[in-house]
């Protein structure tokens, strides 16, 4: 059988661009190279595209953007083509691209972008479409679509970049403190604030709108955030609840990527009851939002056992011992099972 030329798109314009690295070495060190070939492509942080042919270990190590592995690429739009092209000083060259995987956090990547590019070529998408993407990646929209399928979610209020005013200090002084302050399109808690009393709001502010255009204020939930799993686009695999045991503060950019005071229990150390009552509400938020293929589902559960939606992810951190792998591995699917499962997903579609 022909193996399948996969696009594993990786780096990007994006803060989370290192994060892209990490993830996108594991999906190509362990995905099935019987049934798929990886067509690497590599994004800089300015936004140019190259076909990377080198060691991946050059990609863990964000040395592969060099004259000797790398070759200036494009998709095609071509609808009829699904190709990627290489760009050489007298020539071109196309690669088939089967489907393609993005393997890129936050935006210009996560946000809905790149999957409109690879929409209007009509090249498979591993993982969510244009429209989930972008609704997911902004806070604001995917509460408001949460609330009409019937999900609590925290009480907020949106500020826009040089329209906000001190008037609106009443507004979000009515949801109370402490409060997060949140750009609307990020990820990995960029920008993101805990804020404690009013004096603290407007510096929490001014960083966040070096995020965004957009801030979303929100007020805190008590309890603690779980998370679940969830592959599939009409029948669903749910990995089991996790829970992430904070020692202090929140759960930040430094503490995702190093666990210095935190721990996240998989299972979720609660009963099997309200671990089902949150798989239930987080495919409901899946559905609601439109995502295929595979998303990370974030939810907080307060002491009196409510379940209050917090955000999807629809590209999680991907390494074998990210959240969503480890879900994942809890009912007995492998990462690499978990890699072969989301291309099929795709390519069947």
């Amino acid at each position: 059988m022909n193996k399948l030329n996969i696009a594993v798109l990786f780096g990007g314009c994006s803060s989370e661009y290192s994060i892209s690295l990490e993830s996108a070495y594991a999906v190509i060190s362990h995905i099935n190279q019987e049934l798929y070939q990886p067509v690497m492509i590599g994004i800089t942080k300015d936004g140019t595209w190259y076909y990377f042919e080198g060691d991946i270990e050059k990609i863990a190590n964000d040395t592969w953007c060099n004259e000797a592995d790398c070759t200036r690429a494009i998709l095609s739009p071509n609808r009829t083509v699904h190709e990627l092209i290489l760009l050489y000083q007298n020539d071109t060259k196309a690669i088939p691209i089967d489907a393609a995987f993005p393997v890129l956090h936050g935006k210009n990547g996560e946000d809905g972008t790149l999957q409109g590019m690879l929409e209007l070529a009509d090249i498979a998408i591993v993982g969510c479409k244009t429209l989930a993407s972008a609704l997911c990646m902004d806070k604001d929209k995917a509460h408001r679509l949460a609330r009409l399928a019937g999900v609590l979610v925290p009480e907020s209020y949106v500020l826009e970049q040089g329209r906000w005013q001190k008037t609106e200090l009443d507004q979000i002084n009515k949801i109370g403190y402490p409060l997060f302050v949140k750009p609307v399109k990020a990820g990995s808690s960029y920008g993101v604030t805990r804020v404690l009393r009013e004096n603290e709001l407007s510096d929490a502010i001014n960083l966040a709108f070096t995020f965004d255009n957009q801030v979303i204020i929100e007020k805190a939930i008590e309890g603690f955030e779980v998370g679940c799993a969830i592959m599939g686009n009409e029948e669903y695999t749910i990995g089991e609840v996790d829970e992430i045991d904070l020692a202090k503060g929140f759960f930040d950019f430094d503490e995702k990527y190093s666990l210095k005071t935190s721990v996240i229990h998989v299972p979720a150390r609660i009963s099997e009851e309200k671990s089902s009552e949150i798989k239930e509400k987080a495919l409901i938020i899946y559905k609601a939002l439109g995502c295929r293929g595979f998303a990370r589902v974030d939810l907080f559960l307060t002491p009196s056992g409510e379940i209050v939606f917090n955000e999807v992810n629809t590209i999680p951190g991907f390494t074998a011992h990210s959240r969503f792998p480890s879900m994942m591995k809890a009912i007995g699917i492998t990462f690499e099972q978990i890699i072969s499962k989301v291309i099929e997903l795709a390519v069947k579609e």
